[in-house]
């Protein structure tokens, strides 16, 4: 499992942070990176992501205008289940992980857990109304 590089994180940032597609100049306009890039390199590396399958594009005139296929939340979480996946024993790694967070990080997961436990229960009623 390989996560982003540097500058594939932040065309993936700006995309993430942007209201709607950007064309690549409009990437290149709102992505912080620590050195001048040329258009071609952004270019060069957003059709990168896009055959990784992380970016969709559409044509706009004679340029495409990316747009991230997931959200931000839902690329991390996909990441985090790879690794987790990827270990030995994903018990273990999670049970691990779990141990080192705080007391608040504890109370959302917590929160978190009957939100999605709330969430299955009312699908499971739903699909045993539908299926009767």
């Amino acid at each position: 499992m390989r996560g982003l590089g540097e500058l594939e994180a932040a065309i993936m940032t700006a995309l993430w942070r942007a209201d709607g597609p950007l064309q690549v100049r409009g990437i290149l306009e709102t992505m912080v990176y620590d050195r001048e890039l040329a258009y071609t390199t952004v270019m060069t590396v957003t059709g990168i992501l896009h055959r990784k399958g992380l970016l969709e594009r559409e044509k706009v005139g004679r340029a495409w205008a990316y747009r991230a296929r997931e959200t931000h939340a839902e690329y991390t979480a996909r990441v985090m289940g790879e690794v987790l996946e990827s270990g030995p024993d994903p018990g273990s790694t999670l049970r691990c992980f779990v141990e080192r967070f705080g007391d608040e990080d504890v109370a959302r997961l917590h929160h978190l857990l009957h939100q999605v436990g709330d969430r299955r229960e009312r699908y499971r009623s739903q699909d045993s109304a539908t299926t009767q």
